[in-house]
């Protein structure tokens, strides 16, 4: 057995896997849950099953998100039975049961659950095409139209996850406590922030009115939560469902532009090397609404390209409020690593604020199309 942090064969012993238990690996480049790939022998043949723990200091909630991830992967498995696909076993996540009927285990380190593994599939970590952009929004707008017709109402296992104006709250409380002393190096973003305040109510405020309604949203819509097939880069099964819950639609469009439409790194320095890729943008527009089209409302459809700046702002105000607290929440590897965050995040609002009229058009002639 190659070298784990925890004892994965005792692990594996508590789920219902009919084979015999031969070697594990770390799997995948997530940052709060620990996952391992583990090969068994089933009757000759080698099998791989992800075993995986939760972090339950991030999710506070795990029994009911184990729930959430249960119907889910019900409903889509209920949408795929029924569908024309030769390898619908593979399109969406399968859970295996524990020996106790319960399709997670508790132990000493924690609790953890199984998937089978997704085969003649991965994962990547940045764009490489405008066609891989358009695979990964149509799948994520698949996914969404699978859970439109979802029964009851899920669990939220992080409460206010996309409440922009808490967010920006919490930033006003970090400005004025200025705990750190460091206010003063952060003048020009605090500026930003504030110029930009009204913004962070408009689409609560809709929903409050009835104009845009609760759906199922993935809420990390990162491409590498997106596997592709290895031999055609077709989309093939969304992953990591944690956050899936109640949410807006926009914002798993928006984190889409924020996390796709840009090359550089999320910590850039060298803020001329920062914009969104219109592009970019067009194919995830496209994508998105060649699948989510029959579902969208008008005013959905025409927030898209808003979303893209909101997230990106939320996202920005966050790193910025970590960064007046004294780097509290998000790891840092450097001094003024969040205020360089922060500052990539509003030079991404500002790029698209400056092209926000060509998205516009971009959208409504996907819409105009159903985004082919």
């Amino acid at each position: 057995m190659n070298a784990t942090r925890y004892d994965i064969l005792d692990v594996g012993r508590f789920f219902r896997i009919n084979g015999n238990f031969l070697e594990a690996e770390p799997c995948g480049n997530g940052h709060i849950n620990d996952t391992y790939a583990a090969v068994y022998d089933v009757n000759g043949s080698k099998v791989r099953y992800i075993h995986q723990r939760i972090n339950t200091d991030i999710f506070k909630k795990p029994f009911e998100l184990m729930n959430n991830v249960v119907r889910v992967t019900e409903h889509q498995r209920k949408k795929l039975n029924n569908s024309q696909y030769d390898d619908a076993e593979r399109r969406a996540l399968t859970l295996i049961p524990a020996i106790d009927g319960k399709y997670f285990h508790e132990n000493s380190d924690g609790i953890w659950r199984t998937y089978k593994f997704i085969e003649g599939a991965q994962t990547r970590e940045v764009v490489e095409s405008a066609g891989q952009a358009f695979e990964v929004a149509r799948m994520f707008g698949d996914f969404q139209r699978q859970l439109v017709d979802l029964p009851g109402r899920l669990a939220e296992t992080i409460p206010d996850f996309h409440n922009t104006p808490k967010r920006f709250e919490a930033l006003e409380k970090a400005i004025d406590a200025d705990a750190v002393n460091r206010a003063a190096n952060a003048q020009n973003e605090i500026e930003f922030a504030v110029r930009h305040k009204e913004m962070t109510n408009v689409l609560i405020d809709m929903q409050k009115k009835g104009l845009i309604q609760e759906r199922v949203t993935h809420n990390d819509t990162k491409l590498n939560n997106v596997m592709l097939d290895i031999k055609t880069g077709d989309g093939v099964c969304i992953i990591d469902l944690d956050t899936v819950m109640p949410g807006l639609v926009l914002y798993d469009f928006g984190d889409m532009v924020r996390t796709a439409t840009s090359f550089s790194e999320e910590d850039e320095k060298d803020l001329s090397k920062v914009w969104m890729q219109i592009s970019v943008f067009e194919a995830l527009a496209r994508g998105y609404i060649s699948s989510a089209g029959e579902f969208l409302t008008d005013i959905e459809k025409q927030y898209l390209p808003f979303s893209g700046k909101l997230i990106t702002f939320e996202t920005g105000i966050r790193f910025l409020t970590d960064f007046l607290s004294g780097d509290i929440y998000f790891r840092i590897h450097r001094p003024e690593h969040n205020l360089d965050r922060c500052r990539t995040q509003f030079k991404l609002v500002a790029s698209i604020e400056e092209q926000e009229e060509q998205m516009n058009k971009i959208v409504s002639t996907a819409s105009q199309t159903d985004g082919r």
